[in-house]
C-alpha cells in the first residue's frame, strides 16, 4: 500500500509494509533525547504498531548516567509522528499520584488523537525512589495502591465530577476535563502469580516477560473466568527480549519477525514488545521491519 504519511525521514519515498501487531520500547537511559524522538519516528515509517518508554528515574548502574523520565519523552514522541502509538513500559505507581497521573494522560491522549497506552505496575527497585524522598512501601501496599490507582485513573478519565475514598488516594468532586474517549488502556505489568491474577480482574491487558507466559497463562485465564471477564476484552503483551552476547543483526528473533509474532500468537500473545532496544540495534530492527513487509 501507499505510505499516506508521504516521505520516510531520510527524504526519499517508499511503500509501507503491511504494519506488524510488534512494538518496540526503547531505552531511555544513556541516550539523548533527540535519538528517543527520532527513533520513535523511524519505527513508525517502519511500520510498527506502538513505542514504549521505561519508567524509570536513574540508572541503575552509573549514577551519572542521563535518563529520560517517560512521560515528557513520549509526549515529544507523540508530536513528532501521527500513526504510532505510544505508551509507559511499565509506570511505576509510586511514581506518580494517580490523579497526576491521570490528567497527564489524558492531555497527552488529546495531542495524540487518542494514541495512547499506560502500563502500570508496582515498581522494584528503592534505589531510585528513596534518594527522592519518595516512599517505597513493601510489595503487599505497593500491590493494594496499584488497584486503587487503576480506579483513580478510570474515575478521572470520565470528566467528573467523582469522589472516591480509597485508603491511599482520595477524591472529593473532582472535574478532569478533557476526558478521553475512548480512554486510554491500562496494561498491568506482572511477572509473578500473583501479579497475574491482579491483571486478570483491573487491567484491559497483561504484559509479562515473554519466558514466564507459559507458566503464567493458566493463572491469568483462571483468574479471568472467576472475574467474570471474557479473554477477548483483555489483551497480553509479550516482551521479549534480544538472546545476549548475539550481534543485532544476527537475532534469530530479527530473521523472521512476522513468524515471531505468529508464533508467540499461538502460545497466547495478541501482542509483542521487542525490550530493551538501544542505539546499536535500531538498524536490524529497521531491516526486520522491512523484511516482514515484504514476505
Amino acid at each position: 500500500m501507499t505510505d499516506e504519511r508521504g516521505p520516510d525521514p531520510t527524504g526519499s519515498t517508499r511503500v509501507e509494509p503491511e504494519p506488524v501487531r510488534i512494538g518496540v520500547n526503547l531505552t531511555s537511559i544513556g541516550v539523548t533525547a533527540g535519538w528517543w524522538v527520532e527513533t520513535a519516528g523511524l519505527l513508525e515509517w517502519a511500520g510498527y504498531r506502538s513505542v514504549w518508554c521505561w519508567d524509570h528515574f536513574v540508572s541503575r548502574g552509573r549514577k551519572t548516567d542521563s535518563v529520560l523520565e517517560c512521560w515528557t519523552t513520549l509526549t515529544a514522541a507523540a508530536a513528532r509522528t501521527t500513526r504510532i502509538r505510544v505508551g509507559s513500559f511499565v509506570n511505576n505507581v509510586m511514581n506518580r499520584h494517580p490523579a497526576v497521573l491521570a490528567r497527564m494522560t489524558a492531555t497527552l491522549h488529546e495531542f495524540a488523537a487518542g494514541r495512547v497506552e499506560v502500563g502500570i505496575g508496582i515498581g522494584g527497585n528503592p534505589s531510585e525512589l528513596l534518594p527522592y524522598g519518595i516512599d517505597f512501601p513493601e510489595a503487599p501496599e505497593r500491590v493494594a495502591r496499584l488497584e486503587e490507582a487503576v480506579q483513580v485513573l478510570r474515575l478521572l478519565w470520565s470528566g467528573g465530577p467523582v469522589s472516591f475514598e480509597g485508603r491511599y488516594y482520595r477524591l472529593a468532586g473532582a472535574y478532569a476535563h478533557p476526558a478521553p474517549q475512548p480512554p486510554p488502556r491500562i496494561i498491568v505489568g506482572a511477572v509473578s502469580p500473583g501479579g497475574a491474577r491482579l491483571a486478570a480482574r483491573i487491567g484491559d491487558g497483561w504484559t509479562t516477560d515473554a519466558v514466564r507466559l507459559d507458566a503464567l497463562l493458566p493463572v491469568f485465564e483462571e483468574a479471568l473466568a472467576a472475574a467474570g471477564r471474557a479473554r477477548r476484552d483483555v489483551g497480553i503483551v509479550a516482551a521479549v527480549d534480544l538472546e545476549r552476547d548475539v550481534p543485532a543483526e544476527r537475532q534469530p528473533l530479527f530473521a523472521d519477525l512476522r513468524g515471531e509474532a505468529e508464533r508467540w500468537r499461538e502460545r497466547g500473545a495478541d501482542e509483542i514488545v521487542l525490550q530493551w532496544i538501544r542505539p546499536r540495534d535500531v538498524p536490524a530492527v529497521l531491516s526486520a521491519a522491512e523484511r516482514a513487509g515484504s514476505g
